[in-house]
């Protein structure tokens, strides 16, 4: 199966789950996520602001920033279609661009490099067992990872797990995906 028909397939039965149960195992998730060593230890996490069927990211934030942590979010750079990560400190640092996405205002943040960020949380709509993922087909964070040394994970429900992708030279595997019943080591033969 081509990554577009399993986008558009695992997109399909996101949208199909209830908003109480989706907002139930979103909230299992982040409670694994804040509970594992990985976050605790991070200092500085890069994350995006999710938008509705994904997993939930806004808990995670205010959690990050309760535990007086560093949050930064990316700015899509269209033409190159590359990131420039930002340190955002309130929701009232963004601003809503295209395809209702949001992201920081220039003016009110500050870039952070790569090398600053400690965890990394990677989007993406289907997975691997072995962290390969397909992504919402921008190819922003493949380019992104290719110079990333930090810790790599992403945050999925239970059926955006486990499938066949196939996978290209340039992709870049998460190391850990959070999901609602566990944990998943990602491991690569």
């Amino acid at each position: 199966m081509g990554k577009s028909l399993a986008r558009k397939q695992i997109i399909s039965i996101l949208k199909g789950m209830g908003q109480e149960e989706h907002a139930k195992k979103s909230s299992a998730i982040c409670k694994r996520l804040l509970a594992s060593e990985l976050f605790l230890h991070a200092r500085t996490i890069g994350i995006t602001l999710s938008r509705y069927p994904e997993v939930d990211t806004r808990p995670i934030i205010e959690a990050a920033w309760n535990e007086g942590k560093h949050i930064v979010v990316p700015r899509c750079l269209p033409a190159t279609r590359e990131m420039d990560f930002r340190e955002i400190t309130s929701f009232d640092c963004l601003e809503t661009v295209y395809m209702d996405l949001k992201e920081p205002i220039v003016q009110q943040t500050k870039a952070v490099g790569r090398e600053e960020i400690d965890l990394l949380i990677v989007p993406g709509v289907v997975f691997s067992d072995d962290g390969y993922r397909i992504g919402f087909g921008g190819g922003y964070y493949d380019r992104y990872l290719d110079c990333f040394t930090g810790e790599r994970i992403a945050l999925a429900f239970v059926c955006q797990t486990g499938k066949e992708i196939p996978v290209e030279p340039h992709d870049i595997p998460v190391n850990v995906i959070f999901t609602e019943e566990g944990i998943i080591s990602c491991v690569r033969s």
